[in-house]
């Protein structure tokens, strides 16, 4: 069943699309991170276009990577916030890290979100696996997320096992399916 066009639209939600994530030699440089982007891109032209509300996830650390005072923590260029667009900065995986998303979520009518960008196998699943728990409801858009270099030699197989895990916590959907149905979520 979709969502009703009477309903509060789902917020897109950009996990962590930052330049930690795309610069190479990094530790956390992405897979397919260009890909990616562009799919981020599409959505959030399609939010963005329509009024949607737009989330930025930003993560943050006193490690010596996602340190806040580095530039590489920044959003990539062509991701980053507009003005009205919500941000909230996590220190660890999970957006519920943070206090003020904790609020935020906590406080919606609707807790239908999309979730798109980095380190899938980091903020994306511990967001979607706590969300879950909260009873918080996510779709994961599969062409619009990005995940690490495994320390494996098969890249594709860990991230296809990082998806089905995320499968049992959150709706798995295709940007072209979205983009399809206008935004509409299943609920």
């Amino acid at each position: 069943m979709l969502a009703s066009v009477h309903d509060d639209p789902s917020i897109l939600v950009c996990a962590d699309l930052q330049v930690e994530y795309l610069t190479p030699g990094r530790r956390h440089v992405v897979l397919d991170g260009d890909v990616a982007t562009a799919r981020c891109l599409e959505l959030l032209t399609l939010w963005r276009g329509n009024l949607w509300p737009v989330m930025h996830l930003k993560r943050i650390a006193q490690a010596a990577w996602f340190n806040p005072a580095s530039r590489l923590t920044d959003w990539a260029a062509a991701t980053k916030p507009r003005p009205g667009e919500m941000t909230f900065e996590h220190p660890l995986p999970s957006a519920y890290s943070s206090s003020r998303f904790v609020d935020y979520m906590s406080s919606i009518r609707t807790t239908r979100c999309i979730l798109i960008g980095f380190s899938l196998d980091e903020t994306i699943l511990a967001t979607a696996v706590e969300g879950f728990h909260r009873s918080h409801r996510y779709q994961v858009v599969t062409d619009a997320v990005a995940c690490r270099q495994p320390g494996t030699d098969d890249a594709a197989a860990y991230r296809r096992a990082v998806v089905n895990v995320i499968g049992n916590f959150a709706t798995m959907r295709s940007s072209a399916e979205l983009i399809r149905t206008g935004g509409a979520v299943a609920v």
